[in-house]
């Protein structure tokens, strides 16, 4: 199975759960919650500036 990591808060995924989006471009976006999902493409959070990410 491969690993994944969440792209917004860099939480691991499970294999079987979480949403995989892809973008025009042809990159894709895995994401572990709607609230990582909704955080980075409807509300266009920057994952470095949030509290609760890893990235910080």
């Amino acid at each position: 199975m491969e690993e994944r990591n969440c792209s917004f808060c860099s939480r691991r995924i499970e294999p079987g759960t979480g949403k995989m989006f892809v973008k025009r471009d042809g990159s894709v976006l895995y994401f572990c919650s709607s609230k990582c999902e909704k955080n980075m493409l409807k509300l266009g959070r920057n994952p470095r500036r949030v509290r609760w990410t890893g990235k910080g």
